[in-house]
């Protein structure tokens, strides 16, 4: 397989994963939902036909929780970076001057993604006059970026998290005269409105959708 599926992703830890979900959660049922997030994402990853799953972790001592919770016939690289775009930078860089021709990353806080996008993504990367994929998110960030040759201008000097990231990214590919195919956009889950949308969203959506977190939502319904 030349193809690379990676997903950035901490090990859940109270006060350190999505803290901007407490309140209405507390910061244990906080890292225990991003936990259900990580879960549905490696599962999502696994339905992915042709590619390589791979996560990318932090901190660099958690490679054994991952081992103990990725299904078989994933691997695992350390993030290395001081801050996100350096991260994602590296990890692409790694994998797309080892044995990948093509290596998409994504986020790990969109249980319901829909598979097909990340079809998609490679679909749109198949096509040689593109360069990179770009999968944007309704708070103005993406939910996945993907690349045939490293391309560190598209992340360094971008902050991270927010509004302007998609806009600014664009505007790098633009000086580096590289073709950027976008993908539907979605959305992340990182502040109780996001929340409640998400449990919105898993009401209307088929019950083998996102399993893990649905189990969590229904278990925490008092909460919202």
């Amino acid at each position: 397989m030349h193809r690379a599926l990676i997903v950035v992703a901490k090990e859940p830890s109270v006060g350190r994963t999505k803290t901007r979900l407490s309140p209405p959660l507390s910061g244990q049922q906080a890292a225990d939902l991003y936990q259900c997030f990580l879960l549905d994402t490696l599962e999502l990853m696994k339905r992915v036909e042709g590619i390589q799953p791979i996560i990318a972790y932090l901190p660099p001592d958690a490679e054994s929780f991952f081992r103990r919770i990725a299904p078989p016939g994933f691997d695992f690289v350390p993030q290395v970076g001081a801050d996100l775009g350096e991260r994602l930078d590296n990890v692409l860089t790694h994998c797309l001057q080892g044995r990948y021709h093509q290596a998409v990353v994504m986020d790990s806080d969109s249980p319901t993604l829909p598979l097909t996008y990340l079809r998609q993504a490679f679909q749109k990367l198949d096509d040689p006059a593109v360069d990179v994929v770009l999968g944007p998110c309704d708070d103005g960030g993406y939910y996945l970026i993907g690349l045939k040759s490293p391309c560190s201008a598209l992340f360094q000097g971008i902050v991270m998290s927010t509004p302007t990231v998609v806009t600014e990214t664009l505007e790098r590919a633009r000086e580096q005269r590289l073709q950027v195919a976008c993908l539907p956009r979605w959305y992340d889950v990182d502040t109780p409105d996001d929340l409640e949308r998400l449990n919105e969203e898993l009401c209307f959506q088929p019950d083998h959708l996102a399993q893990h977190t649905r189990a969590f939502l229904s278990n925490a319904m008092e909460h919202f």
